[in-house]
Order: C-alpha cells, then structure tokens, then sequence
C-alpha cells in the first residue's frame, strides 16, 4: 500500500494584517532555528558512527519538520491576500467579523471569522472555511443559524455582529 494521499481541499488566501505578520515573524524564527539546528546536526555527524548516534537522528528529524514549514510558509505567504478594511455592509457577517451567537439552551458563544492560516480555537477564533462559518456568512441579526455538527444539527441565533478595529484595520 502506498503512502499517497490526495492533495487537501484549497485553503481561502484571506488573512488579517496581524495575522499576516505572525506568519511572517514565524518565517524569519524559522530561518533562525534553522541556522542553529544545523551547527547542532554538523557537531553530531562529527562524533562518528550516524547510525546509532540519537543526537544526530533527532537533529535530522528537527530539521525536516523545519524545512517543511519554512516551504510551506514560502509558497503561502506570498498567495495571501491582506484584508483591512471591514465589508462595506457591516450589519452582515463577513470575514473579520466577531460574531455573538445564542443556541437553542440560550448559552451565548462568540466567533472571529479569521483566515485559515490564523484560526485559534481557544480564542473563539474559525476558520473562513469552517461549517461554522460558511453557516454564518451573508447573515444578520437576529438570523437563525443550522449548522451540520458531528453531534447532529444545531441552532443558534446571531445576537450581535462587529467588526473589531485596530488602528483603523482589521
């Protein structure tokens, strides 16, 4: 059996400015850690014998993971499309959009609809292209939501609709 895999669904190219620039700081950390990585890997492979040196092992394995993130970064970074400025509608959910919903037990949750190379699940923060989201846009208040989840359908009703600013962008 081989190990391929069919390439992955095509990720939405939106991005915020402070999400922009994360990945941009992370692209030159990685370069960074590289370089240190690398000084690490040549004094291990100077011991001696590589096939049973762990040190030289890991530090291989280190530096393929680093190298798979720096091309990912590489070939994504420059497809992404800053977004800064709100819709010109902003009653309506769109990206960037901080979004209170209330479900059917009237608990209240609150969503950022961010790009999918910045979502954050500890910080309320979805993806674009999240079943959440997609639910969610071109909706306004007091708009009923069905969203598929694992656990079945639910319900919920969008209580309120912002957009958040910072120095003018999003």
């Amino acid at each position: 059996m081989g190990r391929y895999r069919p390439p992955a669904a095509r990720k939405s190219p939106y991005i915020t400015r402070q999400g922009y620039l994360c990945l941009e700081a992370e692209s030159k950390q990685l370069w960074v850690r590289r370089r240190e990585v690398t000084r690490a890997l040549a004094a291990a492979a100077a011991e001696g014998d590589r096939s049973e040196n762990a040190e030289y092992i890991y530090r291989k394995k280190e530096l393929r993971e680093l190298d798979r993130r720096i091309r990912y970064l590489q070939k994504r970074l420059p497809e992404l499309k800053v977004v800064e400025s709100p819709p010109s509608n902003p009653a309506q959910i769109f990206f960037g959009a901080l979004v209170e919903l209330e479900d059917e037990q009237g608990v209240v949750e609150r969503y950022r609809i961010v790009g999918p190379d910045e979502f954050d699940p500890a910080r309320g923060w979805i993806s674009m292209d999240a079943p959440m989201a997609r639910a969610l846009m071109k909706r306004t208040l007091d708009d009923e939501v069905v969203v598929q989840t694992p656990s079945g359908e639910r319900r919920y009703w969008v209580v309120a609709v912002s957009y958040e600013m910072s120095r003018g962008r999003m």
